[in-house]
């Protein structure tokens, strides 16, 4: 096996902690293995990486894409960050939930975020490249997301004053957010 994957606190949100081979050069872990990602019932198919530059303060969240739901497969390439992930799937006994993972390039693991979830990150560290896989492709018209700071959902965030974009400073609550959000389907 080279990898261990674990369920977070919202069963479906996967934290993946890879073998780490180390020697005095360094270290090599397998970032993807298709047999044991399909024997924990994740994709073995995505269709778009991600790479994402942030400095430290920044929050980037919480956002999920209405038509073509993305399930996300994240790490912190250099920096740290803390990952956070909502489910946003109306109907689902986890609504409105969060989870959070602390991801560091310092120690090689990943969250895999499903479709139907909202997900965010704060940067920790001076600087942070994230780099996420995609299941589907992104399409900017259809790109939603919820109030970073929505206090239905109530997340800790370690960063009091973020840097945020225009957008995620302007999104609306989840429960105004009930009719774009996606179905739980059992």
């Amino acid at each position: 096996m080279t990898m261990r994957i674990t369920p977070t606190s919202l069963p479906e949100v996967l934290l993946i902690e890879p073998s780490v081979y180390t020697d005095a050069r360094g270290f090599l872990s397998v970032s993807f293995h298709e047999r044991e990602f399909a024997g924990a019932g994740l994709p073995t198919h995505f269709a778009q990486d991600n790479h994402s530059y942030s400095v430290s303060g920044v929050i980037r969240a919480l956002h999920f894409q209405g038509r073509s739901p993305q399930g996300k497969l994240v790490t912190a390439m250099t920096g740290e960050i803390f990952d956070v992930a909502v489910d946003a799937r109306v109907g689902s006994p986890s609504f409105g939930k969060w989870t959070a993972v602390t991801l560091r390039a310092s120690e090689p693991r990943y969250v895999w975020i499903p479709p139907g979830f909202l997900h965010g990150f704060a940067v920790l560290s001076e600087f942070a490249d994230v780099t996420y896989k995609c299941t589907t492709l992104f399409e900017p018209d259809h790109q939603l997301g919820v109030r970073w700071d929505d206090p239905a959902i109530g997340i800790p965030w370690p960063i009091k004053d973020p840097i945020l974009s225009a957008a995620d400073r302007q999104w609306p609550s989840l429960n105004e957010s009930v009719g774009v959000l996606p179905r739980y389907v059992p």
